[in-house]
């Protein structure tokens, strides 16, 4: 392999990771954080780059993706699970905002009176008749999207960033509220929204297929090419995400924003005047493009993979007609509706890729799988219940006591007990087979 094709690779996934929620959380996040910022971004950096980094080699070490890691659990949940990651992160939520996102910041602002529905509609059409052209051939992903793609994508947010820090000298602010005590665990829930943890199960098998393409058959091999492109993605996301939330720190004088959308458009006007739109439009476009394309292709390949019978054109053709209806909602009703969703979903997938790198030292047990995630979802869904805006404040006082629960990972400690639990069970259950 050689380290062209790996680099280019990695620059691929990063353009992949790289889309709505990664573009608008940080500026936003930096905003709100003001002095915090740097414990604040580096929690967000967890969540939204050691972990989906952490997913991808997890994906590359598995046989079968993210069905062998399911598996460890048992097959049902498996693809149950595989179903559900798939459906958030593709034509339910993922693909959906990336084209809202695209039209509320590149497009919207070109429009006096700031557009309308059937504005959005036609660019929602225009907008997904390229993501189907491009998604039709997923061998050429890397020569589309790594190799031509990208480089304009990191050009452009460097030009954006690097201009703003130079330029705005204002004073950091005192953090809002919510980032006045703990603003890394703040910061690291709110890498929950990038979704790219549990987008990196699926970008995995776009990842593996792509370097097969250019000729890497062997295991060992992979894994490490894997590791290496995911190390070029992680970094690229790191630091991007370190701009813009310094970015968005030093314009906190100019707000107040509505959201990190807000943020991007003001700073890029305020920086370029007229011209900040169109290089705005150029970096949303591009991101949410790309991660687009990604989704798209990865989601084909799992259902076409598990029902084979319909072929992959099919499934690309389905995903993005759907995708399409789903994204004239609004960003607004998208994100509200997403949230709910990843809090449940999110600390299933950390769980289940950390505890794959471990696999060995348990033999592969699957009650110390199967005790860990059911101690999990059970904080999870309450987690989730109340995102929904569910009154379950009757059951807060059988939570609260665990550590983190105030921080939003209630979630962690029980997990940690529920694998030793089931690695206990799974022990006495052998060794009462060995004496039967």
């Amino acid at each position: 392999m050689k380290k062209k094709d790996i680099f280019f690779t990695g620059l691929m996934l990063f353009a992949l990771f790289f889309g709505a929620g990664n573009l608008i959380f940080p500026p936003y996040l930096g905003m709100e954080a003001g002095k915090a910022v740097w414990p604040a971004i580096f929690g967000f950096v967890v969540t939204g780059v050691s972990l989906p980094v952490l997913a991808v080699a997890a994906v590359a070490l598995a046989k079968d993706g993210i069905q062998s890691i399911g598996n460890y659990v048992h097959p049902l949940f498996s693809l149950c699970f595989s179903i559900a990651v798939y459906l958030a992160i593709g034509p339910f939520f993922g693909i959906p905002r990336g084209a809202s996102v695209t039209y509320e910041m590149g497009i919207k602002p070109f429009f006096n009176g700031g557009g309308g529905a059937l504005s959005l509609l036609l660019f929602t059409i225009i907008f997904f008749a390229l993501v189907y052209w491009l998604s039709l051939n997923p061998s050429k992903l890397v020569d589309r999207i790594g190799e031509i793609l990208t480089p304009i994508l990191l050009l452009s947010i460097a030009v954006l960033c690097i201009t703003g820090i130079i330029q705005l000298r204002n004073p950091l602010q005192a953090p809002a509220e919510k980032y006045a005590s703990a603003p890394f665990f703040k910061g690291f829930m709110e890498g929950y929204l990038t979704m790219d943890t549990i987008a990196a199960l699926a970008f995995g098998i776009v990842v593996v297929n792509a370097l097969k393409d250019r000729g890497v058959q062997q295991r060992t091999a992979m894994v490490k090419a894997t590791i290496q492109a995911g190390f070029i993605a992680g970094t690229g996301l790191a630091l991007v995400y370190i701009a813009t939330a310094l970015l968005g720190a030093r314009m906190a004088v100019n707000g107040p924003f509505a959201n990190g959308g807000d943020l991007l458009s003001s700073a890029a006007a305020l920086l370029f005047g007229s011209g900040g739109k169109l290089l705005l439009g150029v970096i949303v476009a591009l991101a949410c493009l790309t991660t687009c394309i990604g989704l798209t292709a990865a989601c084909a390949q799992y259902f076409h993979e598990i029902t084979p019978s319909i072929s992959y054109k099919t499934y690309v053709t389905i995903i993005t007609i759907f995708s399409l209806v789903v994204s004239n909602l609004g960003l607004n009703q998208l994100i509200s509706l997403s949230v709910p969703v990843l809090t449940m979903i999110y600390p299933l997938a950390i769980v289940l890729v950390v505890m794959s790198f471990f696999h060995r030292f348990y033999k592969g047990s699957a009650k110390t799988y199967g005790m860990a995630l059911l101690f999990t979802a059970v904080f999870s869904v309450y987690d989730s219940l109340n995102a929904f805006g569910v009154e379950a404040k009757w059951l807060e006082p059988l939570f609260s006591w665990v550590p983190f629960f105030s921080v939003g990972l209630g979630w962690v400690v029980p997990a940690i007990i529920g694998a030793i639990l089931g690695f206990m069970l799974d022990n006495i259950a052998l060794k009462q087979h060995e004496t039967a």
